[in-house]
């Protein structure tokens, strides 16, 4: 589970809500006791629902029935309901529902990737970087986490990862073996991964021997043929594809023999289409 700070949750809620909710004060029926649903329409694997569930706490309500980060929800079925003060209820309307909309969005999609890689690839994996919209890094997060995704790099200092452009202020480009050798002394603890992008490049890197290579926008044969060479080349380094992977390539590159594959797509994928009823109690 992701960590939401509570600074966090009602920043989200103050986009909308800092001058309170003009309709509702204007007909007068703020104090009166009422209820607030959020159903999904399509159904699907959800995520959001912890941080909605602290945005309406955070506006005094009560929240009454909730589903778990991570749950598949039937089509219309109720993702979380709260109660209390109607003039409460209708602030958190609108800011609850972006949230759950996108993060189910979110988790949704790539919940619909992995169940085509695992058709095809059962121990298959996907994972999603941080290339995610400003300002949503903790819910892409968490709608990975939630659909069974991993986490390919939350910061740049999480992990050893060298791209062309940094081989380019090297004194070689092309020593590979030297540019793991120094990763390697400089950063013991960590796997070191690499990037190529093209295949003269990645039967360059396999000899130097990286923990990890991506394959950046390889096409589906030039994936397979790395996959047929790098069991003798660098038996012990596991491939990866990056570029353009998304729902509707990843079925092009089921059967290159490479079991994790690096996306941002998931990140924008139409939102869910998420339901809201509310009515006096």
């Amino acid at each position: 589970m992701i960590f939401f700070s509570r600074a966090q949750t009602d920043a989200w809620l103050l986009e909308d809500i800092q001058g309170g909710d003009l309709t509702t004060r204007a007909l007068g029926f703020g104090a009166l006791p009422g209820r607030i649903d959020f159903y999904h329409r399509r159904g699907g694997r959800v995520s959001g629902i912890a941080a909605a569930a602290q945005m309406l706490r955070s506006l005094g309500l009560t929240v009454v029935e909730q589903m778990r980060d991570g749950d598949a929800a039937a089509p219309e079925q109720r993702l979380i309901g709260a109660r209390g003060p109607a003039g409460a209820l209708h602030q958190g309307w609108k800011a609850v529902q972006n949230v759950l909309e996108w993060s189910c969005g979110v988790s949704g999609y790539l919940d619909d990737m992995l169940n085509m890689l695992h058709r095809a690839v059962p121990d298959g994996h996907i994972a999603c970087t941080r290339k995610a919209i400003p300002g949503t890094r903790l819910l892409a997060a968490q709608a990975v986490l939630a659909a069974g995704g991993l986490i390919h790099r939350a910061g740049c200092a999480e992990s050893v990862l060298l791209f062309a452009n940094h081989r380019r202020f090297l004194p070689d480009a092309g020593d590979w073996a030297s540019a793991i050798a120094r990763l390697r002394h400089h950063a013991p603890e960590k796997k070191v991964v690499v990037e190529a992008d093209n295949p003269q490049e990645a039967l360059a890197a396999l000899r130097a021997r990286p923990d990890v290579l991506q394959l950046d926008k390889f096409t589906p044969a030039q994936a397979a043929a790395l996959a047929r060479a790098a069991p003798d080349l660098a038996p012990d380094c596991t491939l990866a594809l990056t570029g353009g992977i998304s729902l509707a390539t990843l079925e092009n590159y089921l059967a290159c023999g490479i079991r994790l594959f690096i996306t941002s797509a998931p990140y924008y994928a139409p939102p869910a289409d998420v339901r809201v009823c509310l009515c006096p109690e």
